[in-house]
């Protein structure tokens, strides 16, 4: 729909431009006419795509939820907008150089009128976007993920050159998206700035890593929520996203990351935790959570989870959730099947994490839960996965806050009041400027004041203004989230519990909770094989059955074939993002 409006936006403007061209006098052949206003109308489609293009981006942006969109998901479009823009650019840009090389103008690529277009300024701009275009390769973002990253941070430099080069009045064009963007953006490095408390570190045999941090009562969020975390002793410039495991109804003071060892960032995380000398403190900053606004899961009789590997992290958070709405709040809960595939024994331990390390739970019989656990590359139990999951517990300093929200329980509100106070404030400093500054020298002439000073005084004062409203909303909400941290008192440490990578070797054990014997009694583990999908799935008795998938592109592929298939009615097919 958005290329159909692109092409009859651009045909039907070229249409009626080139039926006012005729030939002139003055050298420029009719052809040359039509390149050139072909070109012209090439940047106007470009500014369409980019008006559009920072609105996804903007992770606390309250128009998402309002068109059904998380954050994370809305990244495929950022995704596609990008690509088109940057192809109308260099369109744009190269119809222009062979206008000027054909009409003995090649001079003007040189440029930069003090009260005209700026060329230079749109060819800088260009070419910092032709570079992010360039590291946006799979092939490069997926092996290169750093510097793709980096890479990106030159859209500063594209909107300052392409301010430049249009001017103030042509950027009001994009200004929506970039104003919620600019917005988005200083919240984030508000948030940023903190020191969260990091409470524990479970350290599985899997090599995987559960990290949880005190959190303010405050701060609610829903299943299959990510947030973003900086750990300066690893990289303090690189910041990865990773699912909410935990529930922010069943532990109210308690937010939980869970981080498989996969890439360099991850291994030196781990090597860190792991190490032989006892660590007392880690810093760590955090930024969200970002996530949907409703427990869709909840309105199916049942739910089937298929994850792979450590796509189970998802579904661990729906499950404590579960938890909260059948043991505390005493409502019904659809009955869960959960489907996991492991390469190794020792990644079964993974299922521990199913209970908070809070142990607040107190009974599980009334959930129905089902577990069939499926390790893929051994045949059978090997004592190396009878490993025992290390726990750290650290010391916070006095500076270490709990994650709570930027901007209060009441974030849409504040967000609203940031915006328009910021805008209002804004408009008026542009009139103040335009009316006691730049009329008395260009007298509404626009032929003497420069377009550049003109742009950057504009953008000068927009970060004013949202600089000066966001820190105030900030710091005003920061004195009701520093009495909540006060209140929030030292977790001990629980007692140790059975480690379901043992059930299969311990059966006659006596277990030492009620809660981790119903999960050993709801739980099968099958050797040497994959799951059979397609026959678990088909099979599956209900008649509203919602069906979720987490792990590889393959896994989740298969699963959604065959909710597609047609050969079940029943199944519903829910499909997560893992665009960030």
């Amino acid at each position: 729909m958005f290329l159909v409006l692109l092409v009859w936006f651009y045909s039907t403007f070229l249409v009626a431009n080139f039926s006012q061209l005729h030939q002139t006098d003055d050298g420029v052949k009719l052809w040359q006419a039509r390149l050139d206003m072909a070109a012209v109308w090439l940047g106007f489609v470009g500014d369409l795509c980019c008006a559009f293009l920072f609105f996804p981006v903007a992770r606390g942006s309250s128009l998402l939820p309002l068109l059904g969109l998380t954050s994370e998901s809305s990244i495929r479009y950022h995704v596609w907008l990008g690509h088109i823009t940057m192809a109308v650019f260099s369109a744009h840009g190269l119809c222009y150089i062979v206008y000027w090389a054909v009409t003995d103008q090649i001079d003007m690529m040189v440029k930069w009128d003090n009260t005209g277009t700026a060329y230079v300024a749109g060819e800088i701009a260009l070419l910092a976007g032709l570079t992010m275009w360039a590291m946006t390769l799979p092939r490069i973002r997926r092996k290169m993920f750093e510097l793709f990253f980096f890479t990106h941070q030159l859209y500063i430099v594209f909107l300052f050159f392409y301010l430049m080069h249009v001017g103030i009045s042509h950027f009001c064009m994009i200004l929506p998206g970039v104003y919620l963007f600019m917005v988005d953006r200083y919240l984030r490095f508000l948030q940023s700035r903190t020191k969260v408390r990091l409470v524990s570190a479970r350290l599985l045999p899997s090599e995987s890593i559960e990290l949880n941090f005190a959190k303010s009562p405050g701060l609610a969020f829903e299943p299959l929520s990510i947030v973003f975390i900086n750990v300066p002793g690893v990289s303090s410039l690189q910041w990865h996203p990773f699912t909410v495991s935990s529930s922010s109804n069943l532990e109210p003071e308690r937010l939980s990351v869970i981080i498989k060892k996969e890439g360099s960032w991850t291994r030196k995380l781990y090597r860190t935790l792991s190490s032989p000398v006892p660590q007392d403190r880690l810093d760590v900053s955090v930024e969200g959570p970002y996530g949907p606004v409703s427990k869709s899961f909840l309105r199916y009789d049942s739910l089937i989870l298929v994850s792979g590997g450590s796509g189970i992290t998802p579904f661990i958070s729906i499950i404590r959730e579960l938890i909260h709405q059948r043991t505390t709040l005493n409502r019904p809960t659809p009955a869960v099947l959960l489907v996991c595939a492991f390469k190794t024994a020792a990644d079964l331990t993974m299922l521990d994490l199913l209970l908070p390390i809070s142990g607040d739970v107190s009974d599980l019989s009334g959930l129905e839960l089902r577990i069939e656990a499926f390790v893929t590359r051994e045949k059978s139990a090997t004592d190396e996965a009878q490993t025992n999951i290390r726990t750290i517990w650290f010391k916070p300093l006095p500076s270490d806050v709990p994650i709570a929200p930027v901007l209060g329980p009441n974030g849409w509100l504040w967000l609203a009041a940031i915006v328009s106070s910021s805008f209002v404030a804004f408009l008026v400093l542009i009139g103040i400027l335009q009316r006691y500054y730049i009329y008395p020298i260009d007298h509404n002439t626009n032929q003497i004041f420069s377009y550049a000073s003109r742009s950057v005084l504009n953008l000068l004062f927009m970060c004013i203004c949202i600089m000066a409203a966001a820190s105030a909303a900030v710091l005003w909400n920061k004195k009701g989230n520093s009495k909540e941290a006060r209140q929030i008192q030292n977790i001990d440490a629980p007692t140790p519990t059975t480690s379901p990578s043992s059930w299969f070797y311990n059966a006659d054990r006596e277990l030492e909770s009620v809660p981790q014997e119903s999960l050993v009694k709801a739980s099968k583990v099958h050797f040497g094989g994959r799951p059979p999908l397609k026959k678990m799935l088909l099979e599956f008795d209900g008649s509203n059955v919602g069906v979720m998938a987490s792990g590889p592109r393959g896994l989740r592929h298969e699963v959604a074939a065959v909710c597609s298939s047609g050969l079940a009615d029943n199944l519903h097919f829910e499909s997560i993002s893992f665009s960030w």
